[in-house]
């Protein structure tokens, strides 16, 4: 007897759900959840209100350009030893000590902000300090996920972890915005050093186990061997290589304002740097089929063109809604990347080379952007705004295409039978086992 349409459809919406275990499950993974939101929101705070500072202060675009230019190397010296250091030390403590790095960071601008006159050379200073110590708690606090969450719940927590950054992506900026340009931007530092100090209580009861005896020293040999080991495995370099690829050709967050002024709506601007975090809300929302999914490189190479695609067809869209509907799709398939990425990732890689791992996947994730916006820049330059969004959407599937014929491990990767994902669940296993005993 077939089965009813509606028990169809409604055994359908149950799998899209998003999986909530891992927080129902995990009390370390809901304190490191909690941690994150409180801190997302207080960061966002200090991002717009840097800008906003150096802007009355100086009124120089350039000013407020170089900015982001003093965050750069810290962010990539920092990243790499912060992997290192992650997989050497006691990640916990690692976490907890660069909170308390970040909360200063803020009380100093909290401190120049309340000064008859406020120093210009402190907000490059400080924004260099606090790229420097988020690079270097990144890496530890990807790594201790995967010790805090069951090995068949990693996806569900990649989806979950997702969703706080795209809600606070959409909801946090704009209120930043408002506090900031209300009530002035010592008060967004005070109100950040709030949610830092939160944050720290929520981070300080989390459990981890110590790393193992035999783990490596923070050494340049020991980044070395990372990187080794990540070239060695082209599943891994698979992730890295398709991300950096779909980001270099068709990231054009650079392109919003003059799309927003041809299309005649100013307004529209901030539409269309929400549209992505709006279509990667929804696809974490509905993420729960993730978890049924094994072959997670054919999953990144899947949402990867559809990204391309995405953006090439913004590029002919005539209307600013239908517009903000491919960005929200091409939203939505680099959330659905970025969780298979993760799972990957996270199911694979032994605890030893996690951390220097996380912060090979650090420069990736923040090079591919920066590369992207520098690309679509030049294009537009030679042939406008929407030839620069299409033809970089193009390049995106075409490039995507050839890493695919060229790295078939990657393509084939299946978490049920590839060695690494069998060898890791293994552990996790005997591990789970040992402790119960």
């Amino acid at each position: 007897m077939p089965e009813h349409p509606d028990r169809t459809f409604l055994s359908l919406l149950r799998r899209m759900r998003m999986d909530l275990g891992p927080l129902r499950d995990s009390r370390d993974f809901r304190l490191l959840f909690g941690s994150g939101v409180v801190t997302m929101f207080g960061t966002f705070l200090t991002l717009v209100a840097v800008p906003l500072q150096m802007k009355e202060l100086t009124g120089s675009y350039l000013a407020v350009g170089l900015v982001s230019a003093a965050e750069f190397v810290p962010m990539v010296v920092c990243g790499l030893w912060g992997g290192a250091i992650a997989d050497a030390l006691d990640r916990r403590k690692i976490i907890l000590w660069t909170e308390a790095g970040l909360c200063l960071t803020v009380l100093a601008l909290l401190v120049n902000a309340l000064l008859p006159d406020p120093q210009v050379w402190v907000l490059y200073v400080v924004g260099a300090l606090s790229a420097g110590f988020g690079s270097l708690q990144r890496p530890s606090m990807e790594s201790l996920m995967p010790r805090v969450v069951r090995h068949d719940q990693l996806a569900a927590a990649a989806a979950l972890s997702a969703f706080r950054w795209n809600l606070g992506a959409i909801v946090a900026p704009g209120l930043s915005g408002l506090i900031a340009a209300s009530y002035g931007v010592s008060a967004a530092y005070a109100i950040n050093v709030v949610t830092f100090l939160v944050s720290l209580a929520l981070l300080w009861p989390v459990k981890a186990p110590p790393q193992a005896e035999d783990s490596p020293d923070a050494s340049l040999r020991s980044l070395v061997d990372g990187l080794r080991y990540a070239v060695g495995r082209s599943d891994l370099m698979g992730t890295y290589l398709v991300d950096i690829a779909a980001m270099v050709f068709a990231f054009s967050t650079a392109l919003y304002p003059f799309l927003a002024d041809q299309f005649g709506v100013p307004g529209a601007l901030g539409l269309f740097y929400s549209a992505s975090a709006v279509g990667s809300l929804i696809a974490s929302v509905t993420s729960g089929w993730t978890g049924h999914v094994h072959r997670h490189g054919l999953g990144v190479i899947l949402a990867a063109l559809v990204w391309g695609l995405a953006v090439a067809l913004a590029a002919v869209m005539p209307t600013v809604w239908t517009l903000f509907a491919c960005l929200a799709v091409a939203g939505a398939a680099d959330m659905i990347s970025g969780v298979f990425r993760a799972t990957i990732w996270n199911q694979t890689i032994p605890d030893s080379y996690r951390g220097r791992l996380a912060g090979i996947e650090l420069l990736s994730y923040t090079s591919g952007p920066m590369l992207g916006n520098a690309r679509a820049g030049l294009m537009a330059q030679l042939g406008g705004a929407r030839f620069s969004l299409g033809a970089g959407g193009l390049l995106c599937v075409g490039a995507v295409a050839a890493l695919t014929a060229l790295l078939p491990r990657f393509r084939d990767y299946d978490a049920r039978t590839d060695e690494h994902a069998v060898r890791e669940r293994a552990r996790r296993e005997e591990l789970a086992r040992t402790q119960a005993a």
